[in-house]
């Protein structure tokens, strides 16, 4: 008779969660050791842990709050992107680097 095969079972990940149990766990003890030794030493340790929590909370968020570079304003139509495409001229300077000039946009100025 043949050997039945069985399916392959994968590794379980670890859960995260666990892992902030066992994270808790250590700083309590860590904590529980240093006002032990020292209350003022455990104070300023609790003070010194919470500004860094806070400095690296305000760290990441500017990082993923950041505003988003400005646009450029997008034509009207693809017959104006044509249009403004056709009245582009080139230009070359001193140092012979080819420049694209644009037409100023018609804007209405109100000189009141």
């Amino acid at each position: 008779m043949g050997a039945k095969k069985r399916p392959a079972v994968e590794p379980e990940e670890p859960s995260r969660a666990a892992g902030a149990c066992v994270l808790v766990v250590l700083g309590a003890v860590a904590a529980a050791a240093v006002f032990a030794v020292s209350p003022t030493a455990g104070v300023l340790a609790v003070w010194m842990v919470g500004a860094f929590a806070l400095w690296r909370a305000a760290r990441r968020m500017s990082d993923s709050r950041a505003t988003p570079p400005p646009r450029g304003v997008a034509p009207d139509s693809d017959e104006d992107a044509r249009r403004r495409r056709a009245q582009a001229r080139g230009a070359t300077d001193p140092n012979g680097v080819m420049c694209i000039v644009h037409e100023p946009a018609e804007e209405e100025v109100d000189e009141t």
